[in-house]
């Protein structure tokens, strides 16, 4: 695993998961298929903030599709099979494609729901409402 310095500080105490996160991040990122935005919208309702993943996948079928949560990722994958017995391609340039996309999901992202429309899957995420907490530690004398 590759090192990042800043988590190396004796200040940042109990960093190591947000290291092994950052590690993952970089790996998956050299991947740029299938092409997708991440865009802040307004939740329908009119409620909290909503942030949209929508993925390009023209020629995926929603049962080609598969959107799940695993370990606080979000992973999308897409599987085509290759059907070309019943057919002659003059000129072949769209091949049938397999992907899978990760993004790594902040604690308490939710997801709202997903949907596929003209080639395009729109996945909405929640961002959950920070709380601020403030607590008093009691200081003990030792006498």
């Amino acid at each position: 695993m590759s090192r990042f310095p800043g988590f190396s500080s004796p200040f940042l105490l109990g960093f190591d998961e947000i290291e092994r996160v950052l590690d993952r991040v970089s790996k998956a990122a050299n991947d740029g298929y299938p092409p997708y935005n991440i865009e802040r919208v307004e939740a329908p309702d009119g409620g909290r903030e909503v942030l949209r993943i929508t993925l390009a996948v023209a020629g995926f079928t929603r049962d080609q599709l598969d959107v799940t949560i695993e370990d606080s990722q979000l992973v999308i994958r897409g599987r085509q099979t290759d059907d070309d017995r019943h057919r002659q391609f003059l000129h072949r340039g769209i091949a049938a494609r397999q992907f899978q996309r990760v993004f790594v999901l902040a604690e308490g992202i939710e997801v709202v729901g997903a949907e596929l429309k003209d080639g395009l899957l729109a996945i909405d995420l929640a961002r959950p409402e920070p709380e601020r907490v403030v607590r008093r530690i009691d200081i003990a004398t030792s006498e």
